[in-house]
């Protein structure tokens, strides 16, 4: 049944590809649980998107591009005036602040051969599945701070963030644009929780929750408290009986009278 609901879904975005009305989406909960996090977020590749625009005997490869949105429209440009994709990176944007950045580059995904979301069952072929399938922005947390870092930099994001991503198709061979799409709806990041706001109770704490535990807790202390004293009263008791019986013993000794030695 899963498996003829992947293959419809990706027959109905096949048909729509053309119309350049997709965007990137959030991965489905089922396959990126805790999605977004605090500094990543979990996307769906272009599968079937750019068809329309794919030639025979051509090269292509897919552009991630991540911005903030509180970017300028003006700045969300991703090509210079001649269809070149922009090359800026996440140092040069302040992060995505004054416009997109270059996020990722990887191959078009295979819209003919989709992965089998049916094998995501299988803990020997779930990862392979699911890299096929989606992609994580913000997953290289080393990349900034490696100075022989050459590739494409994916920098963790920044929580409590709003972001939008777009999919652009390069055709490799003339270095130019083919295709777009739009601008993701906004997606953000988690918020830093304080330690004093977490909750750590399997479910939240209701009013007669708080109060067991409170009774809970002075009993356990009333408990505690009348355990020592009976150690402490019984440790006493112990030390007043020895002393007792060593006076006792010293006073028998005492009264008895001593053997006179007789004289001849």
């Amino acid at each position: 049944m899963c498996s003829h609901w992947v293959l419809l879904a990706f027959c109905c975005l096949g048909q729509l590809c053309a119309d350049q009305s997709l965007k990137p989406q959030i991965a489905a909960p089922q396959l990126a649980t805790n999605n977004p996090t605090l500094t990543t977020v979990a996307l769906e590749k272009p599968f079937c998107m750019f068809d329309s625009s794919l030639h025979p005997n051509k090269s292509y490869i897919i552009y991630l591009y991540t911005m903030k949105e509180s970017a300028s429209a003006i700045s969300s440009l991703v090509t210079d005036n001649s269809s070149k994709p922009l090359d800026s990176t996440f140092q040069q944007t302040s992060g995505g602040q004054l416009g997109p950045y270059k996020a990722a580059l990887f191959n078009v995904p295979n819209c003919a051969s989709p992965p089998k979301l049916a094998d995501v069952g299988d803990v020997n072929k779930v990862s392979d599945v699911l890299k096929q399938y989606l992609f994580r922005v913000g997953d290289d947390g080393t990349c900034l701070y490696d100075p022989n870092f050459l590739a494409v930099c994916n920098p963790p994001l920044a929580p409590d963030t709003t972001y939008r991503f777009k999919y652009v198709l390069l055709d490799s061979t003339e270095g130019i644009m083919k295709d777009q799409t739009l601008w993701s709806d906004p997606i953000k990041t988690r918020k830093v929780k304080l330690p004093l706001k977490i909750d750590t109770w399997p479910g939240r704490r209701s009013g007669d929750m708080i109060v067991i535990t409170s009774i809970l807790s002075v009993l356990v202390f009333l408990l505690l408290a009348g355990f020592l004293a009976s150690v402490s009263s019984a440790v006493m008791g112990s030390e007043d009986s020895s002393a007792e019986t060593r006076s006792v013993s010293q006073t028998t000794q005492q009264s008895e009278p001593r053997p006179q030695l007789s004289s001849e």
